[in-house]
């Protein structure tokens, strides 16, 4: 039977940059929450010696993907005796494109379940590094905890934010990440906080001007957001949430929201079950 991996979406509560960096990337705070939105994950071993991705999901990825590079990268541990081929099965719901870690959080998974699969035994700070080396996001998904990030987004502390229920909306753009971290107008240089700042209301996401002034679907979304709270965009875009306190009050604020734009409702978690049966 395949192996069947969890592999849930993120929000970043909040996103500053507080400076560039010689080598031409950029310091950050932030905090990663887990989403219970989330994909399906089925790993599966066989004998074939390539790795194969099934999808079963109506939209096309790229033929090597994050999944597929994960599992090449944690091949070079196999033992000899383990099979050496993988087939990974995707059943997609978090939104492509969208800045919610989808991808990154499908490598992360491709790599614990290889682990457990082949037998690895390979401890975190290896795993970690392997997932550094696949994307800025999927380190976070292999510690299965909630952080505060801060450097290039890959020094962690785990923290405890509350764990609420969101209306996320999914404007109909894409919003290049590169492009938005190299526009000229980014603010790059915002005072470092504290999480005890964070907790008090500093909870600002330095690339939404750039981002809101550059894509209109997202401004018009947070400009509707707007009439019921306090949105924030989600990373770099193009998804962007509203923190509510209850299931009862996010699910009446979906029904008033246009019933054509891919909206979801979800409770954040700062922790998850990995494996499921």
């Amino acid at each position: 039977m395949p192996l069947r991996i969890l592999s849930p979406a993120k929000i970043n509560l909040f996103l500053r940059i507080t400076g560039k960096r010689p080598d031409g990337y950029h310091d950050i705070q932030t905090i990663f929450q887990f989403l219970q939105l989330h994909d399906i994950v089925e790993i599966e071993l066989t004998e074939n010696a390539v790795v194969e991705r099934i999808d079963r999901h109506d939209f096309e990825l790229p033929e090597i993907d994050l999944t597929v590079r994960a599992a090449r990268l944690i091949g070079q541990y196999r033992k000899p005796g383990n099979p050496p081929g993988v087939r990974i099965t995707l059943s997609k719901t978090i939104p492509c494109g969208a800045g919610m870690g989808g991808g990154s959080s499908n490598a992360a998974s491709v790599l614990v379940g290889l682990n457990h699969l082949w037998e690895l035994n390979l401890d975190e700070f290896v795993l970690l590094d392997l997932a550094t080396r696949l994307g800025a996001d999927v380190p976070v998904f292999i510690r299965e905890h909630a952080c505060w990030a801060e450097g290039m987004g890959n020094m962690f502390s785990t923290c405890t934010p509350p764990e609420k229920w969101h209306v996320i909306w999914i404007p109909d753009c894409v919003v290049p990440t590169k492009d938005i971290f190299g526009h000229p107008d980014l603010n790059r240089d915002s005072p470092k906080i504290t999480y005890q700042d964070y907790e008090q209301g500093c909870c600002q996401n330095t690339l939404e001007p750039v981002v809101r002034g550059l894509f209109k679907p997202v401004d018009d979304a947070l400009s509707i957001l707007s009439q019921y709270g306090e949105p924030r965009l989600n990373g770099s875009g193009s998804s962007v949430f509203l923190p509510c306190e209850s299931f009862s009050e996010a699910n009446s604020i979906r029904r008033e929201l246009p019933a054509n734009e891919n909206i979801h409702v979800s409770r954040s978690m700062n922790t998850f079950e990995r494996f499921v049966s």
